[in-house]
């Protein structure tokens, strides 16, 4: 069955457009343990969860486009990047954390702009897991799960927050290293 070859760009939208939702859900009540913040992190979850399906879509059906796989990662960026900040404000996650996420991710997004007429920077297997960590740590952090299962559970916060921390510095660290190299390789493919 075809699809239309604008449905995954058009999912990609849809994430972006539900960050603000989100982070105003996360927001209203102050970060209240009550309804908002539940439905604040269900609509965190189905939309991080959207990332696998418009890539997934895109490339069952061949429709794997430049403007996706800009847009893909930028929307990552918009909706985990509100997620940092609103737990920051709620004073759940330490700014200084936030900071170095951010750093990394609006310098890769915009070295992303500044070579977009020479090529395209896709998401490699590592930003990819970077996702991924950030996706559940968030995800754990959102839920008030401590109103459930206890205070243990904010160990749990702090080990998969950990990891998507060093996951995203050495996802930046790689993305540099790979540009470089490309660079390199190219300056003396055309010293040749």
């Amino acid at each position: 069955m075809a699809i239309p070859p604008q449905l995954p760009n058009a999912i990609t939208i849809i994430r972006i457009l539900c960050a603000p939702v989100f982070l105003w859900l996360l927001l209203a009540d102050g970060g209240a343990d009550g309804p908002l913040r539940w439905w604040a992190a269900v609509l965190f979850i189905v939309a991080i969860a959207t990332d696998g399906i418009d890539g997934y879509l895109a490339r069952r059906h061949d429709i794997v486009t430049n403007l996706g796989k800009l847009l893909d990662p930028i929307a990552d960026k918009v909706l985990t990047g509100f997620a940092f900040v609103g737990l920051s404000i709620l004073g759940e996650l330490p700014w200084w954390v936030t900071i170095v996420v951010l750093i990394r991710e609006i310098g890769i997004t915009v070295y992303r702009f500044m070579v977009v007429s020479d090529h395209v920077l896709a998401a490699a297997w590592m930003g990819k897991l970077k996702t991924l960590a950030q996706g559940v740590a968030l995800s754990l952090a959102l839920l008030p799960l401590w109103t459930l299962v206890g205070d243990w559970i904010w160990w749990v916060n702090g080990i998969t927050m950990t990891i998507a921390v060093i996951l995203t510095i050495a996802s930046g660290i790689d993305y540099v290293v790979s540009e470089v190299r490309a660079a390199r390789s190219k300056r003396e493919g055309s010293g040749r």
